[in-house]
């Protein structure tokens, strides 16, 4: 039996916070790491500097200033070349691989539209793209029925549960918490009939957050944060989980993003 750490983190940047990569990969250990937000066209992708951290194997999908996803990986993998352009946009919201370890294993990477200021869709068509594009990521969950040997991750922009955010009260009217939001990323799991690998080790009611705003004077003292970032599991890998952790040092790191890093174990 082998295990497999696999991490998701909304890097703000890679080009910017490379140089905390060998802290990452010193804490977690990861065999396979998935960023979100690159904010980095494909042509300037630093893939000197990640084959030098032992990332033998590379897959981005950039452009220029926004967006943007990476799987970074120590084993080989195969891209998924059919899986959706996501309200037809092009905007590099979304990569997906088969990696090669024993029995296979789907990994999809999402970063999901953050969704502007104000939640209303007929004021906001950025709230109106997140929800369209979570409408659509639902329906093709749900045509390909329940995952199996798969694990879908990222930066979802969502705090599903009250315990995912400081304050359930305060918050329910905030773009990543609103109800319309919730129901949406609740239908979309459900329609994968995703396992929430997270909270396989931390059960609500227990506070869990991924995420603490720039916008905090001290961050670490007030500790508003939200769990916007998810790791999925198909049910079939559920009993498999064995470790995890959410690297909250890495929000006082130097150049700090305002995620951090999230890990999962399995045993394959």
């Amino acid at each position: 039996m082998s295990k497999l750490r696999i991490v998701t983190w909304n890097i703000n940047s890679v080009r910017l916070r490379l140089p905390l990569l060998s802290a990452l990969i010193e804490a977690l250990g990861p065999d396979v790491l998935c960023l979100q937000e690159t904010k980095c066209p494909d042509d300037l992708f630093p893939h000197a500097g990640l084959e030098a951290l032992g990332f033998t194997h590379r897959a981005a999908r950039g452009m220029k200033g926004y967006n943007g996803v990476a799987i970074l990986s120590r084993i080989p993998f195969r891209i998924r070349g059919d899986d959706p352009d996501w309200c037809a946009r092009g905007d590099c919201r979304h990569l997906g691989v088969d990696l090669d370890v024993p029995g296979g294993l789907e990994l999809h990477d999402f970063y999901v539209p953050a969704g502007g200021d104000i939640p209303d869709r007929e004021a906001n068509p950025k709230f109106a793209h997140k929800l369209d594009f979570i409408a659509e990521a639902t329906a093709w969950n749900a045509a390909r029925g329940p995952a199996t040997r798969a694990v879908m991750l990222g930066d979802l922009n969502i705090a599903p549960l009250e315990s995912d955010v400081w304050s359930h009260k305060q918050l329910l009217d905030v773009v990543s918490h609103t109800p319309v939001e919730v129901e949406a990323l609740t239908g979309w799991q459900k329609a994968g009939d995703w396992y929430d690998a997270l909270r396989h080790f931390v059960p609500p009611p227990d506070k869990l957050y991924t995420w603490w705003s720039y916008r905090a004077r001290d961050w670490e003292a007030s500790n508003r944060g939200r769990r916007l970032d998810h790791i999925w599991v198909s049910r079939d890998l559920a009993g498999k989980l064995t470790d995890w952790r959410v690297h909250k040092p890495a929000r006082s790191w130097l150049q700090a993003s305002d995620h951090v890093p999230v890990m999962v174990e399995l045993t394959l």
